[in-house]
């Protein structure tokens, strides 16, 4: 009977996989010496860590509070803005026919318009002017402007004024050195994945 149970045990454990060592487990890395230590060298990226200390009032720290839910609900549509015109831009310029192009133009706008109108219009006006300031920092154009580069001057002064009936400016910039530096430090949190 032992002879028969060691050979099933040789048998079994034959056809099991031993590894002790797998190349999946393995990370290959540069390594330096050191001292005459061969040591495994790993560049890691640069982290930034912001901190806020609110020596102010309440209010003040329910003001970022709110700046913070605003710009995180604002940031995700510039980047989206920034994203399309720069395909946009790229699409246009294979266009040589004024005609089509146009044409094109038109269309764009209306896809646009019925993929991401009722998102923009459920904004509030301080998550739209933050958007307006966004759409600069991302595309180095003001609102205006891209309004003007793509549907002309006629219509960009109509909703220019349309924005000034509801306190918003679509000539607005962005400084993230002066008066929109919480702002940046928002928008550079939200980058860093600390926000």
């Amino acid at each position: 009977m032992k002879p028969r149970c060691f050979v099933l045990c040789i048998l079994l454990f034959s056809f099991l996989k031993f590894n002790a060592q797998n190349n999946d487990d393995q990370i290959l890395s540069r390594a330096i010496i050191y001292q005459g230590d061969t040591l495994p060298y790993v560049a890691l990226d640069t982290v930034k860590y912001y901190y806020f200390d609110f020596k102010g009032s309440n209010k003040e720290y329910i003001a970022f509070t709110k700046l913070v839910r605003d710009v995180k609900k604002a940031y995700p549509y510039a980047k989206l803005v920034a994203n399309k015109v720069n395909e946009i831009n790229a699409y246009l310029n294979t266009i040589k026919d004024p005609k089509l192009l146009e044409k094109e133009k038109n269309r764009l706008e209306k896809e646009l318009r019925a993929q991401y109108e009722k998102q923009i219009r459920n904004l509030t006006r301080t998550q739209g002017k933050i958007l307006i300031k966004l759409i600069y920092r991302e595309t180095s154009k003001t609102s205006y402007n891209l309004i003007k580069d793509y549907r002309g001057s006629f219509l960009s002064s109509i909703y220019q004024g349309i924005a000034k009936i509801f306190g918003l400016n679509l000539k607005d910039t962005y400084d993230p050195e002066g008066k929109d530096r919480n702002i940046e430090i928002i928008v550079k949190l939200i980058e860093n994945g600390q926000l």
